[in-house]
């Protein structure tokens, strides 16, 4: 695990000059968080040009610096995936019905989200009326088809006819895909018809093997969450009312964002042997005899591009750790003559051409971009600033007669700026930008740790929900011993939900705060996304 506690800024240790300007401009996005943080939300995405709205009810286009954002979760995870053993293989998008008949409880957790495909081809026809053609659906399947909403049924098929003796277990599968759930109410990365993910899924021979592989990955998230993203989440294992559908046991990470609200992050599931008998995942063991595998899946998704935007961003739009950010340092030239532009840009690309030489605390060659576009300065830096890129460098006349460069951090205010020598910041690049990951993670740690309150008794529960929607409260910390169903009433009642049983913040014996009754249960109870 990383060391995150770091000394003093390296550029204040070398005791350079830091500037901070008299007055810093408007804010970059429109309204500020404290104003309407939905629509802030909606206009830092616009803002670092990140997604945007389809012609498709309910899906998004990931636009390349988004889709970066993308790449860099697969990056880390995959290899982790594979460092641990699993493979990466592709299933179908559709699934045949039949196969989601096979397991009930399974099926109608998503039965109102399923998209279904009924026919197989289109016809055109000619409107007599307008004399416009029209294309009308034809060739009636026999059978339908649902687009993936998830692949247990689907991926436990084949595991059905791939395993045969103990001696092919354990099967370690992932599958990075798209899904398709018709959800009504959308929002870009955190909620979308249409998402990407990635889903594992394996198949054991024994109860004890499925729960530490499970448990593996939910650490793996954890970590992911924690080291990469900066967003200290709290892991935990969701009740029965949570429960992923026909899963034995769940287990999630939970992120508070800006408004106190959580975001579930990733979830790994035991799914003991409930799909393998639906779907025959058999084996003979080491006596002969005929067994059912225990089974896992588990799974991240574009939201965790929402929880980022959320977890960090201010009010002059993305905010990015350096070690998910598609670009670590970007270098603007700056150009006031003509006579001297080329030496500038020349200056610019051999000290992007030195820092990529450079790695960062992950081992990673430094990701460096030089801004040689043909528009103002001021628009460049406001653009990169939206972007959230952690180190924007600025090089002009005077720094390349004094061989000084004028850092940027972005988890400072956009008009602070630091002048060091050339050759100073090249030797501390990669310890400014664990600086930057640091100080991010420092901030999202303390908004959480003081926005979640221990609560012993039902009267000062309900108070402290009976707040306005603009203005949501923390989270609570409480005993538990209720029923699924008095869970569920009491989640309506404040539309709350027990986001987890958090495995490290158990406080002992307590008294349900509902009942009364004696419990070593403590619960987490917060509005969520």
């Amino acid at each position: 695990m990383m060391n995150l506690q770091l000394s003093e800024g390296l550029i204040r240790k070398r005791g350079n000059q830091n500037i901070n300007m008299a007055k810093a401009p408007k804010n970059a996005i429109s309204p500020m968080r404290s104003e309407d943080f939905p629509e802030w939300y909606q206009q830092v995405i616009k803002g670092a040009d990140l997604a945007e709205t389809s012609e498709t009810r309910g899906c998004m286009v990931i636009k390349p610096w988004g889709y970066a954002l993308w790449e860099g979760v697969k990056e880390y995870l995959d290899k982790r995936f594979k460092e641990t053993g699993h493979e990466n293989a592709y299933f179908p998008l559709l699934i045949p019905l039949a196969y989601l008949e096979k397991e009930a409880e399974h099926a109608e957790g998503f039965a109102t989200e399923c998209a279904v495909v009924t026919h197989h081809r289109l016809e055109a026809q000619k409107d007599e009326e307008t004399g416009k053609t029209k294309m009308i659906p034809s060739g009636e399947l026999a059978e339908p088809y649902v687009i993936r909403p998830t692949s247990e049924t689907i991926i436990g098929s084949a595991f059905s006819r791939w395993v045969e003796s103990y001696r092919d277990l354990p099967l370690l599968i992932n599958q990075w895909a798209n899904v398709m759930r018709w959800e009504m109410r959308t929002r870009l990365f955190l909620r979308t018809a249409e998402f990407l993910w990635q889903e594992g899924h394996t198949a054991h021979a024994t109860h004890e093997e499925a729960m530490a592989e499970t448990k593996l990955i939910h650490d793996l998230y954890e970590e992911f969450a924690r080291e990469v993203l900066a967003i200290p989440v709290i892991p935990g294992e969701k009740t029965e009312a949570e429960r992923f559908p026909g899963a034995e046991n769940t287990y999630t990470i939970e992120a508070m964002v800006q408004d106190k609200k959580a975001i579930q992050a990733g979830t790994s599931h035991y799914l003991g042997q409930n799909f393998a008998k639906a779907q025959d995942i058999s084996f003979l063991d080491k006596d002969n005899n005929k067994s059912y595998a225990h089974t896992t899946s588990w799974g991240v998704s574009t939201r965790l591009i929402g929880t980022l935007i959320m977890a960090h961003s201010d009010d002059d739009g993305l905010v990015l750790p350096p070690r998910i950010a598609p670009k670590q340092i970007v270098i603007v030239p700056v150009t006031p003559k003509e006579e001297t532009k080329d030496a500038i840009i020349d200056a610019c690309n051999a000290l992007a051409e030195t820092l990529r030489h450079k790695t960062d605390y992950s081992g990673q060659p430094l990701r460096v971009h030089v801004d040689t576009r043909d528009m103002q300065g001021g628009a460049k830096k406001w653009d990169w600033v939206k972007k959230g890129v952690p180190l924007r460098v600025e090089i002009g006349p005077r720094d390349l007669e004094s061989r000084k460069v004028c850092v940027c951090r972005r988890d400072q205010a956009p008009n602070e700026k630091s002048f060091v020598s050339r050759e100073d910041f090249i030797n501390d690049a990669a310890d400014l930008l664990q600086e930057v990951q640091a100080s991010l993670l420092a901030k999202a740690t303390e908004l959480r740790d003081s926005n979640i309150s221990e609560c012993t008794d039902l009267a000062t529960f309900e108070q402290h929900w009976d707040v306005s929607e603009e203005s949501q409260p923390g989270w609570l910390l409480c005993p538990w011993a209720g029923t699924l169903e008095e869970e569920e009433t009491l989640a309506k009642k404040h539309r709350i939900s027990i986001r987890c049983i958090p495995q490290e913040m158990q406080k002992g014996a307590g008294k349900c705060i509902l009942t009364g009754a004696d419990t070593e249960q403590w619960v987490l109870w917060a509005r969520s996304y």
